[in-house]
């Protein structure tokens, strides 16, 4: 049974498509899209850069700078949620407050399915979901295994006060096929003096992803879904829980 909180300490989550393309890659297709989903995301915007690319030649390798295809966002009305194009790229993100996770996999899925009908993508580079989380303490040092079980271990030879840190380890699913990537991070608010934050990101994506159908997304994104919350609630104590006013406790 998944549990629910009055407080939960999500910042964002987002899912990142990338494609093989069925064909080159069409500056249309943006604009294309934006006329299906105008009515819930009206707000534009795009961003433009350069790259650098290497050349091989007789002489050695030979730099240019070449422009990068722009990079279109559009925004939700409430300004909770982002649909993010690139060439043969699709992120959705979604922002506080968080809806429910049936929720945010419909406009996944929603945008996903125009995404495939426009840009008509072979199959898969990868697919990911990721969620990110901000605990908030208001002391200025606490003691990590009271609220975190995944946290640092620091040998007894060494101080054990610490300053900044962070931990990322990947655990291996599906046979090698798929990671789920488990970080937590220290952050010192700026604005708030005597008080840090720590960071929990958790990430769950494909790494051969043309074992994944475009028919099977709903059903992987539900698997991605269960072992980041599994993942969460595996890394964090009851005391942590208090914070978040569980809700039927």
């Amino acid at each position: 049974m998944r549990r629910k909180y009055l407080k939960p300490p999500f910042v964002e989550a987002l899912c990142e498509f990338r494609f093989i393309p069925g064909e080159e890659w069409d500056l249309t297709v943006p604009g294309l899209i934006y006329e299906r989903i105008k009515e819930t995301f009206p707000e534009k915007k795009q961003t433009l850069g350069i790259g650098i690319k290497m050349h091989p030649t007789e002489k050695g390798i030979e730099h240019t700078i070449e422009p990068i295809p722009p990079e279109i966002q559009f925004v939700k009305k409430d300004r909770t949620a982002v649909i993010q194009i690139a060439p043969n790229t699709l992120v959705i993100n979604q922002l506080r407050p968080y809806p429910s996770w049936e929720n945010f996999k419909k406009t996944i899925m929603d945008n996903f399915s125009i995404y495939k009908e426009i840009a008509n993508p072979k199959g898969f580079k990868g697919i990911s979901l990721r969620y990110i989380n901000i605990f908030e303490f208001q002391e200025s040092k606490i003691e990590l295994r009271e609220f975190l079980h995944f946290y640092p271990s620091i040998p007894q030879e060494l101080p054990q006060v610490h300053g900044q840190f962070l931990v990322r380890v990947e655990f291996p699913y599906e046979s090698n096929t798929e990671v789920l990537l488990l970080s937590l991070g220290s952050t010192v608010p700026v604005e708030k003096k005597g008080t840090f934050d720590l960071m929990l990101e958790i990430a769950y994506g494909t790494v051969k992803p043309e074992l994944v159908s475009f028919d099977e997304v709903p059903d992987w994104l539900d698997k991605a879904h269960d072992r980041i919350e599994t993942a969460f609630e595996a890394s964090i104590t009851d005391k942590l829980r208090e914070k978040f006013e569980e809700v039927g406790v």
